[in-house]
């Protein structure tokens, strides 16, 4: 049986670049197809991290004239899982470090429209043959990086590849000057209300949507949310293709992400002996400065401290939660919007018993987070899927989480009352006010206090399955009903092998939106 063949394109990931949850994604992605038998390539910008991090690289293409000007093919794997890597080198990319879409001060780079432009053209010609790479059977989008390519097919007349766009984040659109168009070689036909034109520019996320053949987002429920309140004005065009839309959940890098092999973590533990544990909370509270108290919960914050994560509601709430529980600790790990950073250090300094921060993001700070805290507090105005929480699960602590998007499917609220409810994994609320998160607080300490409970909640959430073979089977049968005729039968095979019962006991399917107009 011949392989059948996926191009992923993507602005970044593990370990070769990493700002946020899609690099996460899509090394775990490529590693999970690849292991499954899929000849899955990952198409990304050359940046220098990534050209100094993949391995065996090698020049197999010029790619002149592209916007922004002529690039090189290079070929290589990934250092960490063998996946196979294709790296557009290029001007535009060369001078991009560890957050390739900004400047030094945060803002973004004058270059972006061009510089991602040539990402798209770039895998248009693979997908044409136009490089001495074999062409893929399916191209599969991420983002608004990549958001062009269905469109710059149809303008070039490519067929015979399937065309998928993955939307991670629908509030990173892409939209740029309509200046650019001719640049970047769009013509002013795919311009319109009903292609890319958003609201008086032109939008690489909209005509990813437009065009491609398929639509994917990352949970059931914020697939539903973007059709309404939180589609940021791409309701419209969404609602006219969700007939092609549907959700296919993350799953999580098991081999980075295990508390009983994490080399990150200062004793590892499992579900059969949750020992270390205890050992990983005392050093969290030596990493943050605070009292050695093995019976005191800590609460952790580790995210980007924004308005989105709702630093605000945190801040406003948690001096009053301070107050009224005098017997808990808090952790702050992250960065984000300078205001909100600066009120975090001073409450550090007004509790410097209590509360312990650091600004920054390491990812050994990140992993003694999730192993030594007994809650971990992730607030949010929107989340598309989250990993966070996810992390928390897999090492026995607890989320209160909002109740928005792939949080909803991933997070079994305990119940209000003094039952649990049966399979509980964390504490949900709804709403964005202080009290709103500090009852929910109030709820997860109330639930430690009671520790058969707690140690119930702990073993649900360390039991639950979020490894990523079932996710990465549901993008292969997604594949296959996009796929060229010819190459159809190569991921329907793979998919008959895949589902005897020596190979997996599940799949999950693509979630259909059934929802009335």
């Amino acid at each position: 049986m011949s392989q059948p063949r996926v191009l992923l394109v993507t602005s970044e990931a593990v370990p070769l670049v990493k700002t946020g949850g899609l690099a996460d994604v899509i090394g775990a992605l490529g590693a999970s197809l690849s292991s499954l038998n899929v000849d899955v390539t990952i198409l990304m910008p050359g940046y220098p991290a990534a050209l100094e991090q993949a391995r065996n690289l090698k020049k197999i293409s010029d790619l002149p004239g592209l916007p922004g000007g002529d690039a090189e093919l290079m070929q290589g794997v990934m250092p960490d899982t063998g996946v196979k890597v294709l790296l557009v080198r290029s001007p535009l990319f060369s001078s991009r470090t560890a957050n390739p879409y900004v400047d030094k001060n945060g803002k973004e780079l004058d270059d972006n429209a061009v510089a991602f432009a040539s990402l798209s053209h770039a895998a248009v010609r693979v997908c044409a043959g136009r490089t001495d790479y074999p062409v893929p059977h399916v191209v599969h989008a991420n983002d608004w990086h990549a958001g062009l390519i269905a469109a710059l097919m149809k303008v070039q007349g490519v067929t015979g590849v399937g065309t998928a766009l993955t939307i991670h984040n629908l509030a990173f659109q892409g939209n740029f000057p309509l200046e650019h168009a001719t640049e970047i070689g769009i013509p002013s036909d795919m311009i319109t209300a009903e292609g890319m034109e958003f609201w008086g520019k032109m939008s690489y996320l909209k005509a990813g949507i437009a065009w491609s053949d398929r639509i994917t987002t990352v949970s059931k429920t914020y697939a539903e949310e973007i059709l309404g309140e939180l589609g940021y004005g791409m309701q419209d065009i969404l609602n006219r293709r969700k007939d092609v839309l549907s959700a296919i959940p993350n799953g999580v890098d098991l081999d980075t992400w295990n508390p009983s092999s994490d080399a990150l973590i200062k004793r590892n533990f499992s579900l059969d002996n949750m020992s270390g544990k205890t050992v990983c909370k005392r050093e969290l509270q030596r990493l943050f400065n605070l009292p050695l108290q093995p019976f005191t919960p800590v609460l952790a914050l580790g995210s980007r401290i924004t308005h989105q994560k709702m630093a605000d509601v945190v801040l406003a709430a948690l001096p009053q939660l301070l107050q009224e529980h005098p017997h808990f600790q808090v952790v702050i790990h992250g960065c984000g919007e300078p205001q909100y950073e600066e009120q975090f250090n001073q409450l550090a300094k007004d509790y410097p018993e209590r509360v312990g921060v650091h600004i920054g993001y390491d990812e050994q700070r990140a992993h003694a987070l999730h192993a030594g805290a007994d809650i971990l507090l992730h607030p949010t105005r929107f989340e598309p899927f989250g990993l966070t929480p996810i992390y928390s699960m897999l090492y026995g602590t607890i989320p209160v989480a909002s109740c928005v998007g792939g949080l909803c499917d991933t997070v079994v609220d305990a119940g209000q009352g003094d039952d649990m409810v049966e399979g509980a994994t964390g504490v949900l609320f709804k709403g964005e006010e202080a009290s709103h998160l500090s009852d929910a607080v109030g709820r997860a300490l109330a639930l430690y206090a009671r520790p058969t409970v707690w140690q119930t909640m702990q073993r649900n959430a360390m039991s639950c399955d979020f490894s990523w073979t079932s996710p990465a089977m549901a993008y292969i049968q997604l594949y296959a009903s996009i796929a060229p005729v010819n190459a159809r039968p190569f991921f329907l095979e793979l998919l008959k092998e895949l589902m005897k019962p020596k190979a997996s006991k599940s799949m999950v399917t693509p979630s259909p939106l059934k929802m009335t107009a």
